[in-house]
């Protein structure tokens, strides 16, 4: 399923990603520094999403509380959480 989430805090207003049976693909985020962005959404490909939440949750960026990795993760999260409801697990 495709999900799209509106950042709060960060240079990037959006992240989008597909998430199928746990795994994200085609994650790409509008704004925000192109070539740290461009590395996330690579390193993420293809892997689990819970993985990746846990690994970017927290991370800030320079006196901020949030980042576009923390943003990420919290899109990551909420699509995972809407997928659950879904299915009703």
């Amino acid at each position: 399923m495709h999900y799209q989430y509106k950042t709060k805090g960060t240079c990037s207003q959006l992240i989008e990603f597909d998430l199928e049976d746990g795994i994200l693909s085609n994650v790409r985020f509008q704004g925000g520094c192109n070539g740290n962005l461009s590395g996330i959404s690579r390193l993420a490909e293809g892997r689990r999403a819970d993985e990746v939440a846990d690994l970017l949750k927290g991370t800030r960026c320079g006196f901020k509380n949030t980042s576009c990795p923390d943003q990420f993760s919290k899109a990551i999260l909420s699509a995972l959480q809407a997928a659950t409801d879904q299915s009703g697990e």
